[in-house]
C-alpha cells in the first residue's frame, strides 16, 4: 500500500490509519473466517457516541454511495470489557488469513475499501471533529 498516497495527496499509514477523532478508530481485522475494515466509535461519554453515529447515518447515503461493497450499520456492540461503541463496516467471509490462498483475496479487499473509505472520509472528518472538539 505505500505506493498508495490518500485522496488529500499525503502519504498514509494505512496500516495504523488516523481518524485524527479523539476515541474513533479505523481499524483492520481478520482471522480464519473473516477479513473486515470498521470504522469504530469508542468515546467512554455514550451521548458523544451517539451525537457522532447521528451524524454517520446522516452521511449514510454519501458513504455508502463512496463504498462498492455492502455497508454494515451496526448502533450498538459490545466490547469485551462490555462498553457499548457503535461500528461501521465492510466484511469479506469465507477467507482464511491462515490460508496463503487467501492472502490476495484479503488484501485485495482490504486495499480497496482503504482506498474507498479514504476518499469519503478525507471529505467528511472535519465534521466530526468539530464534534468532538
Amino acid at each position: 500500500m505505500q505506493k498508495y498516497k490518500s485522496s488529500n495527496g499525503k502519504r498514509m499509514n494505512w496500516v495504523s490509519y488516523p481518524s485524527d477523532v479523539k476515541n474513533v478508530y479505523i481499524r483492520l481485522y481478520t482471522d480464519s473466517k473473516v477479513a473486515r475494515l470498521s470504522f469504530e466509535i469508542q468515546p467512554k461519554d455514550n451521548s458523544v457516541r451517539e451525537i457522532i453515529w447521528e451524524q454517520m447515518t446522516e452521511l449514510k447515503k454519501v458513504m455508502e454511495a463512496s463504498m462498492k461493497y455492502e455497508t454494515i450499520w451496526d448502533e450498538k456492540s459490545y466490547s469485551v470489557e462490555g462498553k457499548i461503541y457503535s461500528r461501521i463496516y465492510w466484511e469479506l467471509k469465507d477467507v482464511n488469513y491462515f490460508n496463503e490462498e487467501d492472502h490476495s483475496k484479503i488484501y485485495d479487499f482490504l486495499k480497496d475499501r482503504l482506498i474507498e473509505f479514504d476518499e469519503f472520509y478525507q471529505e467528511f472528518k472535519e465534521i466530526l471533529i468539530s464534534l468532538t472538539d
